[in-house]
């Protein structure tokens, strides 16, 4: 079946909308854990703050493992190397493993110190520093799901790691209501341990079935590793420049007043639920690009693009429509103070404008993904935060622009990435064929 005769709607949804429940799993999870933990006190919450702080910027660098493994199994997968493309998952398990122990040692000595940075409170930190402690056992298991997702992907198979996802994620809420109440703030983190662990073994396990079918070897691959490793610099470099943008517009925001700030988290919250939904969108023209590529059909990787950037410019569409209309009804839902909801009416239409943009700029994202040409993207992203994003940003405060000259930094920068991967894409420059990989 050629890569043409794939991209219909129905085969876009087909693996979009399993890959956004297992990207939105996690947040979902987080919302219920901070209700829970909630009710246990101030201290608790802000001791639990801390905590998934650490948790969460350490594996969010480490996305590599997934996307990087999508990129590489994709492209063996439209080669007729299943086999080989399997073969990538467990070297990037390798990986995974190495680096989680790597990571859960380093934040099992420093926890403390880094929660006492983080709360300026002993005590609050103490009690973050035992929860990231318990915690800091899931950071391998979920390095391990991050890798088992990537060549899962890379097979067209995203309905897998959703069910699996689920068998992890349901014990583990259900369980964290009465672990809470039994152990306290501990509680919060043997629930997430739980579920993580259940979910990483289900991956081995499917791993290992898939694997044995093709007789494939489990020995560490040093050539493969450097490789992935190296895919992986320029993502964690990528996610990086991401992650500093938005903390640098936080901080910007904040010297522009209370009710800035806690308009800006909403919009930022908005944005990042949106970032999702557009990146499941995102994920089908990774695998279907690569796999197109993979077959040596550049023409076809060509047409991945397009259709793909089609549909995804559609349905960020009608999402701007809706926040268009019921701009109101949606601010209403987080906030009824005047003077927050003042702050929100000029960016929100910057917010508006963004998924529209987001709409190419997510679609192309992962065409060029999907060909493996993170290089450039690395370099596109840094280029749009330090050469537009800041200049913009800091200008907003130096003449007082307030929250609208952050919401401009941040409209501009997605911009300017619109533009480099429109030109990048139309270049052809990204589609290299056949099923070696990089």
């Amino acid at each position: 079946m050629s890569a043409a005769e794939t991209v219909t709607p129905r085969r876009v949804l087909g693996l979009a909308l399993p890959a956004l429940g297992v990207l939105a799993a996690n947040p979902l999870y987080l919302l219920l854990d901070t209700a829970v933990v909630g009710r246990l006190g101030t201290a608790e919450l802000a001791a639990l703050a801390a905590g998934t702080a650490v948790q969460s910027t350490v594996t969010v660098q480490l996305t590599f493992l997934s996307y990087g493994t999508t990129a590489r199994a994709a492209r063996l997968f439209g080669a007729g190397k299943r086999g080989d493309a399997v073969a990538e998952g467990v070297q990037a398990t390798w990986v995974a493993v190495a680096v989680g122990l790597l990571l859960a040692a380093v934040i099992w000595i420093f926890a403390e110190p880094v929660a006492l940075f983080l709360t300026n409170n002993a005590a609050t930190a103490a009690a973050s520093a035992t929860w990231m402690h318990v915690a800091a056992i899931s950071i391998p298991l979920t390095l391990i799901i991050m890798a088992g997702n990537g060549w899962l992907r890379g097979v067209q198979n995203t309905r897998l790691p959703f069910f699996l996802t689920l068998c992890g994620l349901v014990p583990g809420a259900v369980l964290l209501p009465s672990l809470v109440n039994r152990f306290g703030l501990v509680g919060s983190a043997w629930a997430n341990v739980l579920g993580i662990g259940i979910t990483a073994a289900l991956f081995l396990v499917a791993h290992a079935r898939e694997h044995r079918r093709h007789r494939g070897s489990w020995a560490p691959r040093w050539g493969v590793i450097r490789s992935q490793l190296g895919m992986g610099r320029d993502l964690i470099l990528r996610s990086m420049s991401f992650q500093i943008s938005m903390l640098a517009a936080a901080a910007v925001a904040g010297r522009f007043g209370v009710a800035a700030l806690a308009a800006h988290q909403i919009l930022l919250q908005l944005w990042n639920f949106l970032t999702l939904v557009l990146d499941s969108l995102a994920i089908a023209a990774q695998t279907l690009t690569g796999s197109a590529l993979g077959r040596g059909e550049v023409s076809q990787a060509r047409r991945v693009g397009e259709l793909a950037t089609r549909y995804c410019l559609m349905f960020a569409g009608v999402l701007a429509l809706v926040f268009a209309v019921a701009g109101p009804f949606i601010w209403s839902i987080f906030t009824r103070d005047g003077a927050v909801l003042g702050q929100l009416s000029v960016p929100w239409w910057m917010l508006v404008a963004m998924i529209v943009l987001g709409g190419v700029v997510f679609a192309l994202d992962g065409a060029l993904l999907g060909a493996g040409d993170v290089t450039f993207l690395r370099t596109l992203t840094i280029a749009s935060v330090l050469g537009v994003f800041f200049p913009v940003t800091l200008m907003a405060q130096t003449f007082g622009w307030g929250l609208p000259g952050v919401w401009a930094g941040l409209t501009a920068s997605i911009v300017i990435r619109l533009a480099g991967v429109v030109v990048r894409f139309r270049s052809m420059k990204w589609a290299v064929t056949g099923g070696a990989v990089w």
